[in-house]
């Protein structure tokens, strides 16, 4: 077989304003995952839509376990597939867009849904966040042509810094303005749906007007289906060459589905467990989005000097800390009370814990995105992206589907404990990585002509 060998000079590296504007999806999107999933409309589903108060809320919390499942699963089942059709005809921006007027749309819609409207609820759930999670996938494939790999940390850190820059933004107006997600304020808080569909509209613009799309249409015959199969049926093949990629995403299967667990979870736990009032809530999204942006700007710093792979295993090594004093909050604050007569409240302990929870979310997720972008060549960057969002969202599926199963049997208290379990095997299997095979696979690999 004749080979090729795919490089990219340094010339084609992404200008600053470049750049920037394809962080600015990051800082767009940040409206969609905290308003709508991690804020606001998840606890407003659970407590107020869905209700059932009597139960402790573990029907509806399964039923929206159950809808961010499914909608992590049809990403699961079609995002290798629009990879492959992106790097064959080079439409990662078409893709990219089709995704965000989708986001756009469905989560304006979300205004419709009130106390009662269950199965509307979960139909705009599952479409709007598996819009939203597709165009996860489609940025992140952009992430290999931006800069040179020893630079892709400093990138990928300030990308998720934007984003929780964005979110701060975002959701801070939103928590001002709109108040908290109560039924007495319902008819204020149902416009959450679509003051985060209009802020993601807006500043995501940047993103359409300077971002490149630098692939090269390759020579293709027949339908977008037949491409995609054919293409991702190569990748499998393919994958051998790709030995620590492989692995890697085997152990982001496991670390992501506690990350999700916690995305979808912790303002629920909060509200249910912690038993926080709505101005507690406003302080620890704050803490949260600063801590993570500071997290995802330092590690990423941080990531070019210890190398990526150490640098993911610290932030699992932060996770499962967090686990930990996320679980023991209120035994803790208890213990501390009786010991010292005192009368501290969980919900203010529950704020230095978020901290330390924010602080791992930042490093983490951009940790594992850079480290994909090392080990991609940038001939099948959206197609290993592809894999990525596979591996984030099939990882969403078994988290959220076991956070949900198992606080119906046992309560929310003491199922978060999943998390760290989650997090310590992801740290195991990682260890098997080698970051310089890794990086060399990326930089010899050849690309066979037609």
């Amino acid at each position: 077989m004749v080979h090729a060998q795919s490089t990219q000079a340094a010339s084609d590296f992404a200008s600053r304003r470049e750049i920037f504007g394809w962080a600015m999806f990051d800082f767009a999107n940040q409206a969609y995952t905290l308003l709508i999933i991690t804020v606001v409309f998840g606890e407003l589903f659970t407590t107020v839509i869905v209700g059932d108060r009597g139960d402790n809320f573990r029907l509806a919390n399964l039923l929206w376990s159950l809808a961010l499942a499914t909608s992590y699963l049809l990403v699961v089942v079609t995002a290798p597939l629009c990879g492959a059709i992106m790097d064959e005809r080079a439409e990662k921006k078409r893709f990219l867009l089709f995704s965000y007027l989708a986001t756009v749309a469905t989560t304006a819609m979300l205004y419709f849904v009130a106390p009662g409207y269950v199965v509307l609820g979960l139909i705009l759930i599952i479409l709007s966040n598996y819009a939203y999670s597709m165009g996860e996938s489609f940025i992140a494939a952009f992430l290999p042509s931006l800069g040179p790999p020893q630079s892709l940390g400093k990138i990928s850190g300030f990308g998720w810094a934007l984003g929780y820059i964005g979110g701060l933004f975002a959701a801070g107006f939103t928590l001002v303005v709109l108040g908290e997600a109560s039924a007495d304020n319902f008819e204020r808080i149902r416009w959450v749906g679509p003051f985060a569909a209009g802020f993601f509209l807006v500043a995501a613009i940047p993103t359409f007007i300077w971002l490149k799309e630098r692939a090269t249409p390759q020579p293709h015959h027949g339908s977008y289906w037949h491409t995609a199969r054919r293409r991702v049926t190569a990748t499998f093949h393919d994958l051998k060459h790709f030995r620590d990629l492989s692995v890697f995403l085997v152990s982001l299967l496991f670390s992501m589905a506690g990350v999700y667990i916690i995305i979808a979870f912790a303002f629920i736990y909060g509200a249910q467990v912690i038993g926080w009032e709505a101005s507690v809530r406003n302080i620890m999204f704050i803490i949260v989005q600063i801590t993570a942006a500071a997290g995802a700007l330092g590690f990423g710093w941080i990531q070019d000097r210890l190398g990526a792979k150490r640098t993911y295993q610290i932030t699992l090594g932060l996770w499962i800390a967090a686990i930990l004093a996320i679980w023991l909050t209120p035994e803790f604050t208890d213990w501390v009370n009786q010991a010292t007569g005192w009368q501290w409240q969980p919900q203010y302990v529950f704020l230095f814990v978020g901290c330390l929870a924010g602080l791992s979310l930042g490093s983490s997720q951009s940790a594992s995105r850079a480290l994909v972008g090392l080990f991609s060549p940038t001939t099948k960057s959206a197609e290993f992206f592809g894999f990525w969002g596979l591996a984030n969202k099939l990882a969403g599926v078994i988290g959220i589907v076991l956070l949900g199963g198992l606080q119906a049997l046992v309560g929310l208290q003491a199922s978060i404990l999943l998390c760290a379990v989650l997090f310590g095997v992801a740290m195991l299997i990682c260890a098997r990585v080698n970051e310089a095979r890794g990086r060399q696979a990326a930089l010899n690999w050849r690309a066979s002509p037609g």
